[in-house]
């Protein structure tokens, strides 16, 4: 176990669901899937809440739909004591306006609880990378909600000419690393371009950034 919790490769991963039998379907696959330990399960937010930071996980993967506090206020709180942490959201609902609540909190991905296995231990797997993963279904929604908003030209030319390489990777669907290898800098570099992006187009996170400004 020690050597286990000392592996800088494996993905630690939590659990906040507050049905008991899914709660323990998410883990055991969780346990079986090489790469990954699962470093924690809640069956509340607020559990979650007292107990998370002591684990330190790289991936929590969130029921939006729990008893007492929501996932989504559960996620913007925990941006605050985990700020390196990725967050999917699972669910059983596509309701727009749940979307981006998850989203404007601080979610970087969003899959309906019914996703395959691999789809979901991909999912883990890529938003540690520093990609946005969603159910197809998902993302259309998304997509098309934010293009109901175009960019102005003054927003898009305040991008430099790096900030536009990387906003157009992202949209391409690279992650993190594969852009810093794409461009030869690091992906603490990276991270700092997409940051700055985020500030000057006015938008809260990578994913309102792409598909808002992203597209070709």
């Amino acid at each position: 176990m020690s050597q286990q919790k000392n592996n800088p490769k494996l993905r630690r991963v939590a659990i906040v669901e507050d049905d008991s039998g899914l709660r323990d379907q998410l883990q055991n696959i969780l346990k079986s899937a090489p790469g990954i330990c699962c470093v924690g399960t809640y069956g509340s937010a607020e559990k979650a809440l007292a107990g998370m930071v002591a684990v330190q996980p790289d991936v929590i993967l969130m029921d939006i739909n729990l008893p007492g506090m929501s996932g989504i206020e559960c996620v913007a709180r925990l941006r605050k004591d985990l700020p390196s942490a990725h967050v999917i959201m699972l669910t059983v609902y596509e309701d727009s306006d749940r979307i981006f609540q998850a989203l404007q909190a601080g979610a970087d991905g969003y899959l309906v609880k019914s996703s395959p296995t691999n789809v979901l231990l991909r999912a883990i797997e890529d938003v540690h990378q520093g990609g946005a993963p969603m159910s197809s279904h998902i993302a259309r929604k998304v997509v098309r909600q934010f293009r109901q908003t175009e960019p102005t030209s003054d927003e898009a030319a305040n991008l430099a000419p790096r900030e536009r390489e990387v906003l157009n990777l992202l949209a391409s669907g690279y992650v993190y690393k594969e852009i810093a290898d794409q461009m030869g800098i690091g992906t603490e570099t990276v991270k700092t371009y997409v940051k700055n992006i985020c500030k000057k187009l006015h938008v809260r996170n990578r994913l309102e950034a792409v598909a808002r400004f992203g597209r070709k």
